[in-house]
């Protein structure tokens, strides 16, 4: 019920403010007495049922992956269920990445469909350009359903405005003056709705709902109250037959244009799955048919009567709005209504602003999204996040759509077009999800794809009529949304490709290091790389130019798994790299794509704590994993008393000589300033469980720790071949582009910047 109350504020506030401008945007002179009203009616009560009710509430919905939805969790389920996976990632090392984390990867037969798919790689690259597709549609979504949400609201403020200075003399005061009024205060409400995310869903949903709760008493009760005193028999229009005749009429392109219009009605719909991370599904179905389907078909009902009542009357002068909800609305509530739908408006954009956050967060953990800051607003709800730059990039745009278009018809056609091509591109990866994931049969798979394809494919048809009048700007957005999303993931795909090709083996280090004459220098070493096998190419850069390196030295890497989410006991992946007298170890840290791992700041502590725990179980015989480089072993459950060393908090005394147990600033006198916690890794007291090896070689590991640490990063630069192709030339630019003005890898993992060394390193592609 919680879960349900706060997705009414956040996700249907999108679908409860679309009556206010469906028929509104749709032109007063394709709305005539001949039953016109009727028969949008009709369209606006069958799409609403057959692709919100039948198609996402009751079987995308069903989709999810681990609770998260959008285009990404159904690209990701196809991933882990057929072989079509384009993200980077060592195919030798499968196994090491995949071990025990409970992903099932295979099944045991294989039909004709997956293996056909599997086989054809031109059919993997379709499938991730579907992905990338529909998230450019809901980050396309996220940006225009702000601003005509809000210019809609606020037009009937103007129109407002316009009655109560009617009377006046002032030609400017009655005729100029609410004509500036839209844009100004749309902008003013933006910016404060921008300004209020950075509060999570959580709390903003509680703020909401009660507005949107409210407004949907509203416009139900103004429903009723518009079917019972204008036209009873509106009733008759949800009978097909009146969408049959809409299509027979209409030879000619104008009026089936203005479908366009009417398929804003399931607005928000795309919302409800990609948006599933944030609650739960049975929150959101629920409320969906218990409350909002109902309250919609009833408020479209009562506009659909007061129009056709309007347009019955042949003297519409001074009623030249009457197709806006506004005008529908009884004169002495009228002003309650104009600032609710305002306060509506602004919750209505929610539900795309947070399917946004989702949507991005999921293509930034699977490598197709250049770095940016993500902010986990729920301590209790992985899938509530918050990233700041896009946030403030979305407004901008907002604005920009507002002030530059400031008319919501051709807002309108553009909106159309992102949501019915993020339904198609939903509906084309459900089909294949039927197919591979659910394991139902050809037929169903395409009886899906062919009923609710052509519902969307003809709303399509139309939007593309409009393409001059709005629907333009769409595409330049999505061109340029998706040319930073595949660039991204060609250049990533580029610089692991080369690390796997230019890595050496683990003999390598060992075997020349006596050669190079290299010293061992007390301290822990942390080397990032992406390779989860061998020696990454630019550590063996560094040790040719500097033969030395730290006395424990410790190669992560962090693996983006196809899951949503990898449990914290089965994250680390431990084993060493060489003889044991090296100690060089290797640590895999699995994550899923809703995963905040590198936001930790004990994350340091984690690794060493797990480095501990794999010496204390190495010699067990426990199951192991054997990979390229030798044993490895999943840690991550705390260990019990007396086999492990554990963390202790010391602060140093303010007045104290000895810095030995804290960090100390210093300022530019020498003075020491600010003491921060620090933890050590002590060793419990002799235990008989414990072997003597093993309590040597943890003492080590603490004198190391103790020691200090560093963090050795490759930094590498894209390098085009001569003669290369323009789109090869492209990409690689825009990529060296984005990697130098995108978020640092090292300030997601909240490394000091003093102890961070980067080796630099040019790869020619």
């Amino acid at each position: 019920m919680l879960l349900s109350l706060q997705s009414i504020g956040v996700i249907y506030g999108r679908l409860s403010t679309a009556p206010l401008y469906v028929f509104g945007s749709i032109p007063i002179k394709d709305l005539k007495p001949d039953e016109s009203a009727y028969e949008y009616f009709s369209f606006i009560f069958w799409t609403l049922t057959i692709v919100s009710l039948l198609k996402y509430a009751f079987l995308v919905l069903r989709a999810d992956d681990d609770r998260e939805g959008g285009p990404f969790a159904l690209y990701s389920l196809l991933c882990r269920h057929a072989k079509v996976g384009l993200l980077p990632n060592d195919t030798s090392a499968n196994e090491v990445i995949q071990y025990d984390v409970g992903i099932p990867f295979k099944t045991k037969l294989k039909s004709r469909v997956k293996w056909g798919i599997e086989k054809h790689k031109h059919s993997h690259y379709l499938i991730l350009f579907l992905a990338l597709f529909g998230s450019c549609m809901v980050i396309g979504d996220a940006v225009l359903t702000p601003a005509i949400s809000v210019l809609s609201a606020s037009s009937g403020l103007q129109r407002l405005i316009e009655s109560l200075t009617s009377s006046s003399t002032n030609e400017f005061v009655s005729k100029e003056f609410p004509r500036y009024i839209p844009v100004p205060v749309a902008c003013a409400i933006l910016v404060c709705l921008f300004a209020l995310q950075h509060y999570g869903s959580h709390k903003i949903g509680f703020i909401f709902a009660p507005v949107i709760i409210i407004w949907l008493f509203l416009i139900s009760g103004v429903g009723v109250y518009n079917v019972f005193k204008y036209d009873r028999q509106i009733i008759r229009a949800i009978s097909p037959v009146y969408m049959y005749r809409f299509m027979r009429n209409n030879i000619n392109m104008d009026r089936y244009r203005t479908l366009d219009s009417v398929i804003l009605c399931v607005a928000g719909s795309e919302a409800m799955f990609a948006d599933l991370g944030h609650f739960s599904r049975k929150s959101i179905k629920t409320t969906f048919i218990s409350l909002i389907y109902p309250v919609l078909i009833l408020c479209y009902a009562g506009q659909a009567a007061f129009i056709s009542h309007s347009v019955s009357q042949k003297n519409l002068n001074h009623w030249k709005d009457f197709n806006h909800l506004s005008e529908s609305v009884p004169l002495h509530i009228r002003h309650v209504f104009i600032v609710l739908s305002l306060l509506a408006s602004a919750v209505g954009s929610q539900a795309t602003i947070t399917a946004c956050f989702s949507i991005i967060k999921q293509c930034l953990a699977l490598g197709c999204f250049p770095r940016v800051e993500v902010i986990h607003t729920s301590n209790k709800i992985n899938g509530q996040v918050y990233i700041p730059d896009i946030n403030w990039l979305l407004m901008v745009l907002s604005l920009g759509v507002t002030i530059g278009f400031h008319d919501t018809a051709q807002i309108g056609y553009a909106l159309g077009t992102a949501i019915v091509l993020g339904m198609l591109v939903t509906t084309c990866l459900m089909s294949l999800v039927i197919a591979l994931y659910w394991e139902k049969s050809l037929f169903v798979s395409a009886s899906f794809l062919v009923i609710f394809g052509s519902i969307e494919a003809m709303y399509l048809s139309s939007c593309i009529l409009n393409f001059h009048k709005g629907a333009w700007f769409l595409v330049v957005l999505s061109v340029f949304s998706w040319t930073i999303m595949l660039a991204w993931h060609y250049g990533t795909q580029k610089k692991y490709e080369f690390d796997l090709q230019n890595k050496v083996s683990t003999e390598w280090l060992t075997d020349l290091s006596p050669v190079l004459g290299v010293s061992r220098v007390p301290g822990i070493g942390f080397i990032y790389t992406d390779i989860v096998t061998g020696i990454p190419a630019f550590f063996s850069h560094f040790i040719t130019n500097l033969p030395a390196f730290h006395q424990v030295l410790i190669f992560v890497s962090f693996k983006s798994l196809p899951v949503p989410f990898v449990s914290p006991n089965r994250r680390y992946l431990i084993g060493r790299v060489g003889p044991k007298e090296n100690k060089i170890f290797r640590c895999v840290v699995r994550y899923g794509y809703c995963d905040g791992v590198k936001d930790t700041d004990d994350f340091e502590e984690q690794i060493i704590r797990s480095i501990g725990e794999f010496i204390s179980l190495e010699e067990n015989d426990l199951e192991s994993l054997t990979s390229p480089d030798g044993r490895m072993i999943v840690v991550g459950k705390l260990m019990s008393a007396g086999n492990a060393s554990r963390p202790l908090q010391v602060t140093s005394n303010m007045g104290s000589t000895s810095f030995t147990n804290s960090d100390t600033e210093i300022n530019e006198q020498g003075d020491s300033c600010v003491r921060r916690k620090k933890v050590q890794f002590l060793l419990p007291a002799n235990s008989p469980q414990m072997q003597t090896t093993v309590r040597d070689e943890l003492q080590e590991l603490i004198d190391a720790r103790e020691s200090g640490t560093a963090y050795l990063q490759g930094h590498s630069h894209l390098a085009v071949r001569e003669g290369s192709s323009f789109l090869k030339q492209f990409l690689i630019m825009t990529y060296g582009f984005l990697d130098k003005n995108c978020r640092e890898p090292h300030m997601a993992l909240n490394i000091p910047h003093a102890a961070l060394v980067e080796v630099s390193m040019v790869y020619v592609v």
